[in-house]
């Protein structure tokens, strides 16, 4: 029987994560980057990355298609780190070839002169 933990591990073998200043360098670049939240709507609503997609990790294999392309460069976020791991190997599996996982907390973000909102 496999823990939490040990799922996490696991997904995190198969899928990139990248780091938030990383994801402020591609910015900075100009490059074209959709910012999904997956959050709850109770985390976001306290504060968010401007311009980011926000859909629950609950609600993400219903919800994505319709407000994302399938083409998209997609940075995913969450608290943690954790749920963004998840819906990246998700999205991978539904064809979302350009997806990653930023790592680290959302303060972390913030700590770095990132914008929130």
């Amino acid at each position: 029987m496999k823990t939490g933990a040990d799922l996490l591990a696991e997904a995190r073998t198969r899928i990139t994560e990248v780091e938030p200043d990383q994801v402020m360098d591609m910015q900075r670049r100009g490059e074209s980057v959709t910012l999904l939240d997956v959050r709850d709507p109770h985390e976001v609503n306290v504060c968010k990355i401007p311009g980011a997609v926000c859909i629950s990790r609950g609600n993400l294999e219903s919800k994505i298609e319709s407000q994302v392309p399938r083409d998209a460069n997609v940075v995913i976020y969450c608290a943690s780190g954790n749920r963004s791991v998840f819906a990246t190997e998700t999205m991978k599996q539904m064809g979302y070839a350009n997806v990653v996982s930023r790592t680290g907390v959302i303060r972390r973000w913030i700590d770095l002169g990132g914008d929130v909102e």
